[in-house]
This record gives structure tokens, sequence and C-alpha cells, in this order.
């Protein structure tokens, strides 16, 4: 049985970091897309590999742009890559070679979490750890107090536009509480039907990063998608939005 989340304290929305998934993007503007996202905290990239997941996105091309584009126009975005891949440990260096800065690999993808989190590490990159919906939040424990980022995803992976698992929002709030019992900086991001409607209670939960693709990429371009995004988050969180 799960521990009972504790409400006692929330974070303030307005602290929360955004990270824009280009997996949503147009990719004929790759550049342009990127650059409008620019006041974003992070840019989070999506490798898939059809085997882990059933889509294939992209690699080390896409990575190698996204990092000449960020450091060309100085946006100081941290490039926030997330494998999607079966046995990621064979392609770690390669990631970071081609510009990621953090690099997070899913707890189900190999039998190998605790050397993955430390190769990453001795990479000098930041260490996260993700995990589906399905899969039980104590599979974390072995690695918790090693880790830079926890990715908790509120939809199955592999395609973008799915809709919110609402038993995300205990899920987050069993993890922060986690973290903070262990005394842990670590980053804690939502992946997966992120939008303005829920943003504000994620970060109630807990959540320090949201990860928003077509609530980003839309229509009106980049700029007014993270603007709706932060809107959301403006004000103060109430009592009526705590778990």
């Amino acid at each position: 049985m799960l521990p009972t989340p504790s409400p006692s304290s929330p974070r303030r929305p307005a602290e929360t970091k955004l990270a824009p998934s280009i997996l949503a993007c147009d990719f004929t503007r790759l550049g342009e897309e990127i650059l409008a996202a620019h006041s974003a905290e992070y840019l989070h990239i999506d490798v898939m590999d059809g085997l882990f997941v059933p889509n294939i996105s992209f690699g080390f091309p896409i990575l190698e742009a996204a990092r000449r584009v960020r450091d060309t126009h100085g946006s100081g975005q941290v490039l926030d890559v997330h494998l999607m891949i079966e046995r990621p440990e064979r392609y770690l260096s390669e990631f970071a070679r081609a510009g990621a800065d953090s690099l997070t690999v899913h707890v189900e993808s190999t039998p190998h979490l605790h050397r993955c989190v430390q190769t990453v590490r001795d990479l000098g990159r930041r260490a996260g750890v993700v995990l589906n919906p399905g899969t039980p939040l104590e599979t974390l424990t072995p690695v918790l107090g090693s880790v830079d980022l926890v990715l908790v995803m509120s939809v199955n992976p592999g395609f973008g536009g799915q809709k919110f698992l609402p038993q995300t929002y205990e899920r987050v709030a069993t993890v922060r509480r986690w973290l903070d019992e262990i005394g842990s900086v670590a980053e804690l991001q939502v992946d997966g039907g992120v939008s303005a409607d829920n943003a504000r209670q994620l970060a109630g939960a807990g959540a320090s990063v949201l990860v928003a693709g077509s609530s980003v990429f839309g229509p009106d371009g980049a700029a007014a998608g993270l603007e709706r995004l932060r809107q959301s988050l403006g004000s103060e969180i109430g009592p009526e939005a705590r778990l």
C-alpha cells in the first residue's frame, strides 16, 4: 500500500518551471520553434526507439541541432533528454556527446537502473528516472537518493496528445513527500496531457517542472502557449487545489 500523500507544504505554482516538448513542434521550422520557446527553463526531447514504446521519434541529429540553436542564441535552456528506449545504457555517452544536459531513463527499460544513473552522473550530466503510470512508485526506492530528477508520466508513453490520467496527482504528491523526507533537491517532473487546465493543481501536488507539448506548440505559437501555462500558475495555491 502506498503512503498517504501529505498536503502540508504545497509548492507555489509561480515557482514551477516549464519544459516544452519538441515532439509536438513543426519540424519544418525546428529552429524557429525552439527560439519561440526560449523563455522556458527546459527543452524536453523525447527519444523513442519503436521497441520500448510503439513509436519512433528522433535521435542524435535533432539533439545536436537543438543544442546549436540553444548555444547560438544563448537561451540557457536545459536540454532535457527523455530516453524511451530499451537498454538505454548502450547510448548514454553518445547522447551526452550530442548535447544532453539531463538524461532520464525509464525504470522499466533496464535491469541496471543504478548503473545507468551512476553513468550519467559520471558523464557530468543530470541523472533522471521516469515511471510509467502502471509502475509502482516503490521501484524508485533504490535510486531516489541518487537522482537529480524524477519524472512521473501522466499518460502511457509513446504518443503526444493523450488524455491526462487523474491518478497522477496522488502519485506526484507521494513522490514529492518522499523527496522532501530524504532532503532531496531533485526536480519532480510531470509529462503527458499537461495544460493550463491542470498545471496549477500539479504544482500544488509538488511538481517542479511541467512538460508540455501540444499545449505549447499550438496554432498560435509557443510563446502564447507558454504564456497560458504561466497565467494558470500565476496565483498562489489555495486550499481548494490541495490534495
